[in-house]
């Protein structure tokens, strides 16, 4: 009773156009946690939702379906659920960056496609790249400094990605399927030019490698001249040796007693 008391009197000393008190989480239909989170208005009636640094692990609810521009960032997140961010339909910006994130379920942003413009993900713990999850997004993305492992399932989503082709620039890989090759702390982008990562072969032959090609087509093709060569020296001696054991055959009979 005394809560409830305490926080009507919150909500009616606060003015709306100022800052506002968001219930951040709910356990059944009981609050069990309130923490604010900083509103203020655009001048086209967008709302921008500041709920920064305050050691959230789950998203809020309770969020306006004004909001155009939602901050995250620095905070607690290790996942996001399906349909969190559904009724946001105006929804321009989102910084979930410098959170624990792992996970990001199919469908977590789904609804947002038609709004979103900007996705900031950076500073997470993300991995890998899954189509059902950003696939519908046609956005500006920020993927770095996450640790991304390199292998056939990125090279299979990144064609399925609408994002912007300078956030997969910055999908640095930190681990990948090539061993000892040199991937680590490349650009997928770049890695997958060169090499099938489900396959484990080169896509292209760079100019080292056609030169080596060709020496050793030389030295094949010299090796078998020589062996034709050195064979056609050793038939002949070896037939003018059997033509002269057939000269010196003393049963062979003589032409001039015949």
């Amino acid at each position: 009773m005394f809560c409830s008391l305490t926080l009507l009197v919150l909500i009616l000393l606060i003015p709306p156009s100022s800052l506002q008190v968001v219930a951040l989480w709910r356990r059944g239909n009981r609050v069990s946690s309130i923490n604010a989170c900083q509103q203020s208005e655009a001048a086209d009636g967008g709302l921008t939702v500041r709920c920064s640094g305050l050691r959230l692990t789950q998203i809020p609810i309770g969020l306006s379906n004004y909001t155009t521009h939602l901050f995250l960032n620095n905070n607690r997140l290790s996942s996001l659920p399906a349909f969190c961010f559904s009724d946001l339909f105006l929804l321009d910006e989102l910084d979930l960056s410098h959170n624990q994130l792992s996970s990001l379920e199919p469908g977590c942003f789904s609804g947002l496609a038609p709004s979103l413009q900007y996705l900031d993900l950076s500073s997470n713990r993300l991995t890998t790249l899954d189509p059902a999850v950003l696939g519908g997004l046609q956005v500006q993305a920020n993927l770095s400094q996450n640790p991304w492992h390199c292998d056939c399932s990125m090279q299979m989503a990144v064609p399925q990605l609408n994002v912007d082709i300078s956030s997969l620039e910055k999908v640095i890989c930190q681990t990948s399927d090539l061993p000892n090759l040199g991937a680590v702390g490349l650009p997928l982008v770049l890695l997958m030019q060169d090499w099938d990562l489900c396959q484990s072969v080169r896509r292209t032959t760079d100019f080292l490698t056609l030169i080596t090609m060709f020496l050793w087509f030389v030295m094949l093709m010299s090796y078998l001249i020589y062996y034709i060569r050195h064979n056609q020296v050793v038939a002949r001696r070896h037939l003018e040796y059997l033509k002269f054991l057939e000269s010196r055959d003393p049963f062979r009979p003589d032409k001039d007693l015949l």
